[in-house]
């Protein structure tokens, strides 16, 4: 994703990343891969829960989702996928708000 954020940027949004894991480990993994898109922490998995991507196979965890919102607010498009290693490329990103 940090490859291609400053491109999402260009095109008027943001990208933030929302793990379970506990904010120690967050902060250690965004200096580490020097992330400079916003990633929060919900060790309480509240966030994670709200919006139905818990593992089923490990609920410490969420499955990979990637939203896109609309400048209300809404959901225009979303990428769930039940294998934890799976992830969407910031180009699929920048089709979808291409698309907005």
């Amino acid at each position: 994703m940090q490859a291609g954020y400053e491109d999402i940027q260009a095109q008027g949004a943001e990208l933030i990343a929302i793990s379970a894991d506990h904010l120690t480990l967050v902060d250690s993994t965004q200096q580490s891969l020097q992330i400079t898109y916003l990633l929060l922490s919900d060790e309480d998995t509240e966030t994670i829960t709200a919006y139905n991507v818990i593992d089923v196979t490990n609920t410490n965890i969420a499955r990979p989702a990637t939203y896109v919102l609309d400048t209300d607010g809404r959901v225009a498009w979303k990428f769930l996928d039940p294998k934890f290693d799976t992830r969407v490329s910031s180009d699929q990103i920048l089709t979808e708000l291409n698309k907005l």
